[in-house]
């Protein structure tokens, strides 16, 4: 009798371990999903912020006005910084990159003071930058204002692209994670099949007989998602050792949702599969059960 106990908590305990595990690994992926998700986001901001509008004033325009100017474009919500270039320094940058000086030729410096002005994420798009356009041109002493139109369709295509191809990815993982972690608990679930079915017959209610499975599937899945934000969260101190930059991507914001992420689907999962698999059980007659 001993023996048999012994085989039977030896059984269940392996059970166990190899239910944490499967769900551990599948975890990982979709924490991997999420991350990249999530850094993706902030990479495409950081390219969008990197998007310049030029601003270029009028011939004569004092640079006390254009500074004046800049401080005040610094206070509208679609800009996130703004670089004073002076007519010399257009100038030096010219001489610099093209190896030719334009007031040899003309007599004269023919560069006009200019401000670089960097636009925020979410304004990082056609339609509006159209309307930034024509306010800034209602300022007196702006002669001009440029941007690379082709190259902001182009860059928002492709991050929507990107951003569709990771949502794609990310349903089919849960979609997977969904029937793998389902067919571990079923597993599970079957080997005490007849264990259920006795406690039906002495008149058990479902709660009931469900309320131990829903237990060890809620702590399954708490160690499971420990598990698994563990291992991601160690692959990012590693990759971060490697090169710092890394995090300026990672913000500390993404991974605290990453692993918040991988702790509720985690309990979602192991719970929703263990509750329908113990249900299914107690449905089925006991000649279905063979």
């Amino acid at each position: 009798m001993k023996i048999y106990r012994r085989k039977a908590s030896t059984a269940a305990t392996m059970q166990t371990l190899t239910s944490i595990i499967s769900t551990t690994m599948v975890l990982i992926l979709l924490g991997l999903v999420v991350l990249f998700a999530l850094t993706a986001r902030v990479l495409g901001d950081s390219v969008r912020e990197n998007l310049t509008v030029t601003v270029v004033m009028q011939d004569d325009t004092p640079s006390a006005d254009a500074i004046a100017l800049q401080g005040q474009l610094l206070e509208r919500p679609y800009v996130a910084d703004i670089q004073y270039i002076s007519s010399e320094q257009a100038l030096k940058e010219q001489i610099e990159g093209m190896g030719i000086d334009p007031t040899e030729v003309l007599g004269a410096n023919p560069f006009a003071i200019s401000l670089e002005v960097q636009i925020t994420a979410r304004y990082a798009c056609n339609d509006s930058l159209e309307w930034i356009t024509r306010e800034l041109k209602e300022e007196a002493i702006v002669a001009d204002v440029m941007y690379e139109r082709d190259l902001v369709e182009s860059l928002n295509v492709n991050l929507q692209r990107i951003s569709f191809i990771m949502l794609v990815v990310a349903a089919l993982l849960v979609l997977i994670s969904l029937v793998l972690i389902n067919n571990t608990v079923r597993l599970s679930v079957h080997s005490h099949r007849f264990i259920l079915q006795t406690m039906k017959l002495v008149g058990a209610r479902w709660n009931f007989i469900r309320r131990p499975f829903m237990i060890r599937s809620l702590w399954t899945g708490i160690v499971a998602a420990i598990l698994a934000d563990t291992v991601l969260l160690s692959c990012i101190r590693w990759a971060a050792s490697h090169d710092q930059a890394v995090m300026d991507y990672v913000t500390r914001t993404n991974i605290a949702i990453m692993c918040l992420a991988v702790l509720v689907i985690g309990l979602c999962i192991t719970v929703a599969c263990t509750y329908l698999s113990v249900t299914n059980y107690l449905r089925k007659r006991e000649s279905e059960l063979y």
